[in-house]
């Protein structure tokens, strides 16, 4: 992700000059999967979300980083849940579902945000179906729960 941000800078460097380089998208689309990168990081990580001042980048190319990152962030929750870390599961599910709050929010033309409507809509998509994934989770591991409980009864403690 070091070199990632150095390619952007030098990016950014070479097209100062250039506005209509500079703007025509190919250095957003770097700094949007800058962003989804530093973000899952966090989210994996458990660290603070960065903001775009703390990644140096454009609101737009963030926003839509964000939504992404929501995406990573179902595949971590499912890699949790495959091993049954159904807690840890529901944190990053709560970590979802608070980026997806702060996308709702952003209420400007998508020429401005980048389509950052459609990939909001993925995003709450992504968030409902690894919610039911929890879910059910959370419920057999509840019920796998309730037949240990009652077998160490029926069989005695410590058999």
């Amino acid at each position: 992700m070091d070199e990632a941000r150095a390619a952007i800078d030098e990016g950014l460097d070479a097209v100062a000059d250039h506005p209509d380089i500079r703007f025509a998208g190919y250095l957003q689309d770097a700094q949007k999967e800058y962003a989804e990168a530093r973000i899952t990081e966090s989210i994996v990580a458990r660290t603070d979300v960065p903001t775009p001042k703390d990644l140096d980048v454009e609101d737009a190319p963030y926003l839509n980083g964000m939504a992404e990152a929501i995406g990573e962030g179902r595949r971590h929750v499912l890699d949790l849940l495959r091993v049954g870390r159904v807690a840890q599961g529901e944190d990053v599910l709560g970590v979802m579902d608070d980026l997806y709050a702060v996308l709702v929010t952003m209420d400007y033309p998508d020429a401005i945000t980048g389509n950052l409507r459609r990939s909001t809509d993925v995003a709450r998509s992504l968030i409902e179906k690894t919610r039911g994934d929890v879910s059910v989770a959370r419920v057999s591991q509840d019920l796998h729960d309730a037949l240990d409980r009652h077998a160490r009864d029926v069989l005695g403690k410590g058999e």
